[in-house]
């Protein structure tokens, strides 16, 4: 497959230079074909074009027209939360409220719809907490909020047509194209509701039309208009990922796009320098990584300008990344700890508290391993005396002074202070995890196992002589002897321990999970209450960080979250079922009325997709291995079509489609919408194959009763064209009727309507009649 997009044929290729000058294309598109309009009987060439140009103007605002009309149509039901607008909805808010926020998708999406709420005066103090919240109790402006993604989602669908119109092919093939995603319910649910999949779709196609229109431009390289379409498809790409996290798929596809363009251009057959190739090679590195990247940083830039107050993603950052934040607690009340003070621990990520208490651990564990019968230590979920501990040093101090402050790497006993004992680890195997150490508590006025019980503090990105802080100083504890760090995982101790958290001592000190904090200073060394000190309180000021700090900071944190996404989930579904419509998504239901929203596409438009693509490849197949026994059943230019321009659409749903097959995360339909679209640009392209192309038949391979066929010509395409989509155009808009009902969420179906549409029995609807129901 060569770089796609290519959607015209030059009639005389010359040297880059010298084609340049030639800017006579001849398009694959039967209202331009030269040998057409230059017949005595036809018009001028002139009045072709205006023709093509009115029709082409008229098809567009009729498709945008309707696009509209059907994601706008009722946008105000329901009044209430649906699906994941519960956290778009949100973030939104916190843009307005100007609260730090984390989540696993970048923020351009979110931004625009922030941007949308604070326009039709929405004051972001709305909740969002539960799928059927009502707007209008609230009086928050929904409506308008919702405006956003139907706008983009309606806009996307002349842009599938004018992508269609820039590869070369018919009004009507191009209609058909876009009449998949104009009538599709999965597209139009989606489009209707504060969620992202809208813009990043909005976004791609974008992408996609941009890369044509700078292909098309080839023989014109460097020239404005080339720069200008370069550009632009390089700012999209942008837009896209920043848009949602599988944005990036775009980027992808539009690197290898640009990988084999550049590797067709290294060919020194073609008459091209090395020095021209270096010229291309830094024009598009230029508008495919300088440009992105920038215009990516600048997107989060604006996001962390913007939510520069406490909020509830502070607890997801370091800690020197929630003091630049104003309100933070870690700001405010953040204090030295000090040798003596009595403190309570906290695990960062499961937020157990470090507790203990007289219970020993049984002789015997389940499975036979025997136990040191210590004191248990374990991780506790809430606050209580069984969780303080003071810290005890171990070198001289000074009697006053900033030198009992305890200080990165320094070397402590933690004395469990209703029990005086002192916390120890040693070589026994914990009670859940053989291969990790047991930790439990000696008694502190015996000696004998001294060494055991010395621990080590290791501030997290600390530096030598940092002072260890409540709240903000985040810490490995490591212990001397046997170089293990305390750790905690969610798995629950048996009944023995009441259920707690175990803690053991893990060996990969690096454990990203074994990182814990002070959460409170209960007593200061000297037994009075902690909050009466006010010795080196920290500045109520924000701190500042260098924003690169702070952005791969987050990167890391939204790639590391986004695949730890692996709870189950009842309309999750696999990538395999997708592009069948095996399974929806239930987004909304409302007993009263027997409303529901549920997320499924429109089977015809889906299925005709599959079968353009499952075409597509037979067709390229079979084409390889006639090819390879001397016989050319393709013409050259219907080949090159379809490598180019369909093998680009391919291209684009592929990379957006096999990598979740990669991903253990969960996965739902609405991941394979940006598919989708590429999808119907290629049963488009196969369509216009079916109607028009021409295909040889010798008589040596299909015997002597076969003559080969005339070759078929986009002229046949007028006659036939507008039955088979009309047709199909009116088969979907049925479809999208019956259905609307779900994709609406009105009006009400009672159980037997709701079993009619039930298409496909895996689809799991509500408010269904039983099999007894009306007997």
């Amino acid at each position: 497959m060569s770089s796609g997009g290519g959607p015209s044929r030059i009639r005389n290729r010359k040297a880059p230079s010298e084609a340049s000058r030639d800017l006579s294309i001849e398009y694959d598109d039967d209202d331009e074909r030269n040998n057409d309009v230059q017949h005595p009987r036809n018009r001028s060439y002139a009045e072709k074009v205006l023709e093509t140009e009115q029709a082409n103007v008229g098809m567009i605002a009729l498709l945008t027209t309707l696009a509209f009309a059907l994601r706008f149509f009722k946008i105000n039901h329901p009044d209430q939360v649906v699906f994941d607008e519960v956290h778009f909805g949100k973030f939104a808010s916190y843009y307005i409220q100007r609260q730090y926020y984390f989540d696993v998708h970048p923020p351009l999406a979110k931004l625009l719809f922030g941007l949308a709420g604070w326009f039709v005066g929405y004051d972001g103090t709305f909740g969002f907490e539960n799928i059927g919240d009502s707007y209008t109790e609230a009086h928050v402006p929904y409506v308008g909020m919702r405006a956003l993604p139907a706008i983009l989602g309606s806009l996307t669908v002349p842009v599938v047509y004018a992508i269609m119109k820039e590869c070369g092919f018919s009004t009507i093939v191009a209609t058909f194209s876009a009449c998949i995603v104009l009538f599709d319910n999965a597209h139009v649910a989606q489009d209707r509701l504060i969620l992202l999949d809208a813009t990043l779709i909005f976004f791609m196609t974008l992408t996609m039309y941009c890369y044509i229109r700078f292909k098309k431009l080839r023989y014109r390289d460097f020239s404005y208009d080339w720069w200008l379409w370069l550009l632009s498809c390089g700012t999209f790409m942008a837009f896209t990922w920043a848009s949602k996290v599988n944005g990036i798929l775009t980027v992808f596809a539009i690197g290898i796009a640009v990988i084999i363009d550049l590797w067709d251009i290294l060919d020194i057959k073609k008459g091209h320098s090395l020095e021209y190739f270096w010229k291309h090679f830094a024009a598009r590195a230029v508008a495919f990584i300088v440009l992105p990247v920038f215009l990516y940083l600048t997107i989060f830039w604006i996001h962390l300008s913007i939510l520069t107050n406490s909020g509830p993603g502070d607890t997801f950052m370091s800690p020197a990344f929630q003091e630049t934040l104003r309100g933070n607690e870690l700001l405010l009340n953040s204090q030295e700890i000090r040798y003596y003070d009595t403190i309570t621990i906290r695990h960062k990520d499961t937020r157990v508290f470090l507790h203990s208490h007289p219970d020993k651990y049984p002789l015997k564990y389940d499975d036979g391993r025997i136990s040191s019968q210590g004191q248990q230590v374990t991780g506790y979920g809430h606050d209580d005396s069984n969780n303080y501990w003071q810290v005890i040093p171990t070198k001289a101090l000074p009697e006053t002074g900033r030198g009992r402050v305890v200080r990165d790497e320094d070397i402590f006993q933690l004395l469990h202070v209703n029990t005086q004992t002192l916390l120890l680890t040693h070589d026994v195997a914990s009670p859940l995890m053989p291969t990790n150490e047991e930790f439990t508590t000696w008694p502190k006025d015996d000696l004998s196992r001294y060494n055991d019980t010395l621990f080590q503090l290791r501030l997290v990105d600390g530096y030598e002589g940092e002072p260890w802080k409540s709240k903000s100083g985040h810490f490995r504890l490591i212990h001397v002897p046997t170089k293990v760090a305390m750790w905690t995982h969610p798995k629950q101790l048996p009944d023995w321990a009441y259920k707690q958290q175990e803690i053991n001592g893990n060996k990969n000190v690096n454990d990203k999970t074994a990182i814990w904090f002070v959460d409170n200073i209960v007593d200061d060394e000297t037994g009075e209450d902690a909050k009466e000190r006010t010795v080196d309180v920290p500045a109520k000021e924000p701190k500042s960080l260098n924003f690169f700090k702070k952005f791969f900071e987050l990167q890391i944190l939204m790639l590391q979250h986004n695949a730890g996404l692996t709870a189950s989930h009842p309309y999750a579904s696999g990538p395999i079922n997708w592009p069948f419509l095996i399974s929806g998504i239930s987004f909304w239901t409302q007993s009263e009325g027997q409303k529901q929203i549920y997320f499924i596409g429109n089977i015809v438009g889906w299925w005709a997709c599959v079968i353009g693509i499952s075409l597509y490849t037979g067709i390229m197949l079979a084409d390889l291995v006639a090819r390879r026994r001397d016989v050319e059943p393709l013409t050259e230019p219907v080949r090159h079509r379809l490598l180019n321009s369909t093998g680009f659409f391919l291209l684009f749903w592929g990379v957006h489609y096999f990598p979740f097959f990669l991903m253990s995360r969960q996965l739902f339909l609405h991941h394979y919408l940006p598919s989708h679209v590429a999808s119907a640009l290629v049963a488009g392209s196969v369509l216009s194959f079916a109607l028009s192309e021409s295909v040889n038949y010798p008589v040596s391979v299909w015997g002597p009763r076969l003559r080969a066929s005339k070759p078929r010509t986009y002229a046949d395409l007028g006659s036939r064209g507008p039955i088979v989509v009309g047709a199909f155009v009116l088969l979907m808009f049925i479809f999208y009727v019956y259905i609307a009902p779900l994709t609406y969420g009105t009006p009400g179906l009672d159980g037997h309507a709701v079993n009619a549409r039930r298409i496909l029995s895996s689809w799991t609807l509500h408010f269904a009649a039983k099999p007894t129901d009306g007997i």
